[in-house]
């Protein structure tokens, strides 16, 4: 029985404790938080409190985490691009297509499978189905995201999610001319009440910050360079459709009817902190189609200025 132990911040004074220790421990869900809870393995203050319960500032907050349990997940050969591997973590340059971990219809075509296949000794908590797994990027999105080898590599690397201090840089290409060269969009994320599947900008949502500068602007697209503060699940691809500059193939939060499928979206850029090797950072250029659609642009564009 492993156990972490919070003191309540100031600023978290107010929260629910669900909320607060699913903020906490990005690498598990807030369902699974709950279901700590329901057993009994949650305590404020020595006492065991309901998943509303709101927490107060220099509250003690114990939380003993089971032993861990065998992943029901199969190793798969599925080629995958390994960028660096040592002994704490592996980074990867995942393809467009690819989902990062296990979920209901999918348990045997994602990254997890891959890597239990390339790789035996990765971190997990409870069988989360989620080994190593401490960010994940969407489906459609390509490019570079890092997994924990062991217990300490997780925990170095779930604080500098926690904490803002991992660098995260994306190239997407966008629908309209953004008119500032550069802006910020700070505005909150949670759940869609209308959509499930969606995410949606909401005063009681969980904050989120996209920095934004323009690359090229093409007639009818932009090439952004985008850099997260926080990584809230669709974050940039909410943010931008709320400009009215949604993703070029995005067709959730976007055009519904387009020649690309999937959102042209790529974590080009990932810098972190390491136990033993110190910072490390990475980068990888677009995919393939990512690429030919950017050279289509520059193409038609030199074509139109010739006549």
């Amino acid at each position: 029985m492993e156990e972490l132990q919070y003191l309540v911040e100031k600023e978290a004074d107010g929260k629910r404790l669900d909320v607060y220790l699913s903020e906490n421990l990005p690498d598990l869900s807030r369902s699974y938080i709950q279901k700590l809870i329901d057993r009994e393995c949650i305590t404020v203050e020595g006492k065991v409190r309901k998943p509303s319960f709101k927490v107060h500032e220099e509250d003690s907050i114990l939380l003993e985490l089971p032993e861990l349990e065998e992943l029901e997940v199969t190793a798969t050969d599925i080629p995958i691009n390994i960028l660096y591997e040592d002994e704490d973590v592996v980074v990867v340059n995942k393809n467009k297509g690819m989902v990062v971990h296990p979920a209901q219809g999918n348990y045997h075509n994602t990254l997890v499978n891959a890597l239990l296949y390339h790789i035996s000794d990765l971190s997990g908590i409870n069988g989360i189905l989620r080994p190593g797994i401490v960010h994940r990027i969407d489906k459609d999105t390509t490019g570079i995201l890092v997994v924990a080898k062991n217990d300490l590599a997780h925990g170095y690397l779930s604080c500098q999610l926690r904490d803002h201090s991992m660098k995260r840089e994306y190239y997407a290409l966008v629908h309209g001319n953004v008119k500032k060269d550069r802006g910020t969009v700070d505005a909150p994320l949670a759940r869609s009440k209308k959509d499930r599947l969606k995410m949606a900008i909401s005063e009681d949502g969980k904050r989120a910050v996209t920095h934004y500068e323009v690359v090229r602007r093409y007639k009818d697209y932009t090439l952004i360079k985008a850099k997260l503060e926080t990584g809230r699940t669709h974050q940039i691809r909410v943010h931008m459709a709320s400009l009215h500059h949604p993703l070029a193939g995005d067709y959730v939060y976007g055009h519904k009817k387009e020649s690309i499928k999937g959102q042209l979206l790529h974590a080009a850029t990932l810098g972190f902190e390491t136990p033993l090797k110190g910072y490390l950072q990475f980068s990888a250029p677009v995919h393939d189609e990512f690429r030919e659609f950017l050279i289509k642009l520059h193409r038609m564009e030199k074509n139109k200025n010739n006549k």
